[in-house]
This record gives C-alpha cells, structure tokens and sequence, in this order.
C-alpha cells in the first residue's frame, strides 16, 4: 500500500512538471472570427492569415523561443456565440491575448469582459465606440470610422458637393457610422438632406433609395459591409440614380465588386493601401510589408488578399511585438507594450499607440479608392 502511495505521488509529481513544462514551452494565443455566417468573408481571410503567422511564426522558433498555440473559434457572425467564445477563451483555455472579433458588434458585446478578466483583446472591427473612450485593455486595428467619414467628406467638399444623403445597415458598424456622419457631416460645412437605414437581412433597399432620391442630393454615402451595399449599388442603378456614390472601408474587398457587378463601377471609399499596394509609391515605408503579405497569402490560399486579412496581420504581429518588447507573456505587460508602440508599419498604415489611442491610426492611413473597370484605382 506504501509502495502504491509512493508510486502515484511520483506519477502525480511527473505528470504536473510535464504540464508545467509543456504550458512553459508555448504561448497560449485566442483568436474569434466570423469564419461563417454572413460576415464570413470578412471573417475567413482573417483566420487564414492567422493561421498562416502561426505556421510561419513556429517554423522560425516561436516568440521567446516558445511556440504559439493558437486557439480559433468561430463566432459564426452571431453575438451569442462570440460571447461563449469569449468565455472559452477566458476562463478554460486561459489565453495570454485575444485577436478579434471580426464585427463591430460582436466586439462591443464582449469589451468588458476583457476589461474584466485584464487580458488585452485586439479586434479586428473598425467603429470607434470599440476603443473610444480607451478601455485599458481593448485594441484595435482597422482605421476608424472618424477618419474614413473625414476622408469621404473632405473628397465630396473637394468636388463641390454640399448636399449629403445617407444610408446604413442598423447594426453595430452602421450605428457607429451613422452617429459619426450625423456628426460630421454638419461640422465640416455640409448639409445632411436624407437620412435612411436599413436591415443587415434586407434584400431590397428601392424605397430608402427613392426617398433619397427625392431629396436631390449632390452624393450618397452608404455604410455597412456586404451583402447590404452590394445592394445599394445594384437598386441605385436599377432606379437610374447618377448620383456619386461613396462607400465606407467597410467594403474594401474584391468581394463587394463580384456582388455589385456592373453596378459597382464608379463607386468610391476610402480604403488601406493593401487593395491598391501595385499602385502607391516604392518609397512608402507600406509596400514592402504588403508585397510580403499578399505574396505569403496568395501562393498559399490561392485567393486574393483582403482587407480584412490584413487586419489579422496587423493584430497578431503587434500582440508579437508587445510580447517581445517586454520580454514576457504575462497579459498586463503585454498590454502595457502594446500602448508603447509607434512606428509600427502594419498592412492597415503605421501604428502609433498611446495611453490615449488604442488604435494607433489617422486619417493618412487611408487612400481614397474608385472602382474602374472591377478594378481598385486609387484617385489621384
């Protein structure tokens, strides 16, 4: 009986040292996507990018000389299940660092559990509300819906539009949309004539557009992802509207043309340099970091880049570069690193954070883009 004790304290004792050994050896990362559902394009590039990083991060020896385990899960575009993945990813698989979610809504929704828990989240959602005012733990990666409005406004005062109608999807990225254009559109000197929404289900947008239409606006802005504004486009045609149409960053993906078609031609948005990378200048500290990315995601995807992808990108190299900046994997330094870096160049621009901005981004991260003939142009 002494023999049996003696014998199961040492496999305990054995069984415990090689778990601490193993949770030693590697660094438990998070990562929720939309991967399905209707967000999923949006969503699936970015868990192959992140993928991809892990894979090529591990064949180099890991961060720290420690491989990355790296744990997905699909929030298949719906809040509730983002939220269980949250807490997986918390309290079970008890990860140092979180990239995503894909939506703004989704990413809303869990915030505070991460303020809570005090591990640091980086999403992969633009609207602003995410990281304004600054949750100690929260981040982000795309540009903000503030930029991407100034940018549109800005292009529409340029050409001697005064006139501006709108329309958003009612979710949380069009929500956010829509209260920063109430805002700005006014503040910049311009006249907000039509304000019209729609739902992220709706198929048919012809009545919105006709009550826009009816209020002779100099240009339209709509904003939402797809399959919404694919939409738009195609029922603004359908009614003969030759009025300017702007998108939101929202729809910076070849997807967004293939579902527009023809109606798509002559739409414009501002956009992140990785749609358009052939087109910027060799001297952009940016190009080179796209060309590696769409060269490293096409050859193993064999799709395009999108957008999106690159917010993953963006997202994991930074956690990587907080990690190795404090030397450590413990989630508050992580946090604290991630607010000390500048001049980090990312796909989506250059990152400048700080105790005061969680994104890191302005307005020059931005291109303003025109669909020509399916193709991306940036308009000079």
């Amino acid at each position: 009986m002494k023999i049996l004790k003696i014998f199961y304290l040492t496999l305990t004792i054995c069984m415990a040292v090689t778990v601490n050994g193993f949770a030693e050896d590697v660094i438990k990362l998070g990562a929720i996507f939309s991967a399905s559902g209707p967000a999923s394009f949006l969503g699936e590039p970015e868990k192959n990018t992140a993928l991809m990083l892990q894979e090529q991060i591990n064949s180099q020896g890991g961060i720290l000389g420690k491989k990355v385990e790296l744990i997905i899960y699909d929030d298949e575009t719906d809040v509730n299940k983002c939220v269980l993945a949250a807490d997986k990813l918390l309290k079970k698989d008890r990860v140092v660092a979180v990239i995503g979610p894909t939506t703004s809504g989704n990413t809303l929704a869990i915030v505070n559990k991460f303020e809570r828990a005090r591990i640091p989240l980086v999403s992969c959602a633009a609207a602003e509300k995410i990281v304004k005012p600054v949750k100690k733990w929260v981040f982000k990666t795309p540009q903000s819906d503030r930029h991407a409005v100034t940018k549109i406004l800005k292009h529409a005062k340029s050409k001697g539009y005064k006139k501006i109608a709108i329309i958003t999807v009612s979710n949380g990225f069009g929500q956010a949309g829509r209260a920063v254009l109430k805002e700005l559109v006014p503040a910049m000197g311009l006249q907000l004539v039509a304000d019209e929404v729609y739902g992220p289900k709706d198929t048919d947008m012809t009545s919105q557009l006709i009550k826009i239409k009816g209020q002779n606006p100099d240009a339209i802005i709509c904003w939402g992802t797809n399959p919404g504004p694919a939409v738009v486009a195609r029922n603004r045609v359908q009614l003969g509207i030759k009025t300017p149409l702007y998108m939101s960053h929202g729809v910076a993906s070849k997807k967004f043309i293939e579902l527009a078609g023809k109606a798509s031609e002559g739409i414009m948005l501002p956009a992140g340099r990785l749609i358009v990378a052939d087109q910027i200048s060799d001297d952009n500290p940016q190009k080179p970091v796209l060309k590696a990315y769409i060269q490293d995601y096409e050859s193993k995807f064999h799709t395009p880049v999108s957008t999106f992808g690159g917010h993953a990108w963006d997202a994991f190299h930074l956690i990587v570069k907080a990690i190795e900046m404090g030397n450590s994997t413990k989630p508050a330094d992580i946090r604290n690193n991630l607010e000390k870096i500048t001049g980090f160049v990312g796909t989506g621009g250059i990152f400048n954070f700080s105790p005061a901005d969680h994104n890191g981004l302005d307005e020059d991260a931005f291109e303003m883009v025109e669909i020509q003939n399916g193709e991306w142009k940036i308009i000079k």
